[in-house]
């Protein structure tokens, strides 16, 4: 979603300048009551229609912890659970998200493919299963 252009704010502002009620502007120019009357406003107040800024800058919570989540984060066997658990008792109250956001950004991935990511065989107690073209077809 864009703002509207500057241009018809400010063709907006002149016309309820000159005297045109905000809701005749309103219909003349294809915009809402609220539009007109917000950018009348903003014009008296700034003397520019032009809109903010759109989105907010966010400073991620844990530029702080960096340093001290990349040293935690070496040493292998950590969760993240386990850093949003160490990072409270820091009085940092973050979620999980959080946490993975961070490293995320940093390039850090936790995929494992260790043993429990790999395909699951044959009990040591039970025989391998049999092919499916050794076994016998039904009449």
């Amino acid at each position: 979603m864009r703002p509207y252009s500057i241009d018809l704010r400010e063709r907006v502002v002149s016309s309820v300048a000159s005297g045109r009620s905000c809701r005749a502007t309103a219909v003349l120019f294809g915009v809402s009551v609220a539009s007109v009357v917000k950018w009348s406003q903003r014009f008296r107040m700034t003397g520019s229609a032009a809109p903010k800024r759109m989105g907010t800058k966010h400073t991620p919570r844990l530029a702080s912890q960096r340093e001290w989540l990349l040293r935690r984060i070496a040493d292998k066997g950590v969760t993240l659970r386990q850093l949003v658990a160490e990072l409270a008792d820091r009085r940092v109250r973050v979620s999980y998200g959080a946490v993975w956001l961070f490293f995320r950004r940093e390039g850090i991935s936790f995929q494992t493919g260790g043993p429990a990511r790999r395909r699951a065989g044959p009990s040591r107690r039970r025989p391998a299963a049999r092919k499916v073209e050794s076994t016998p077809s039904e009449a």
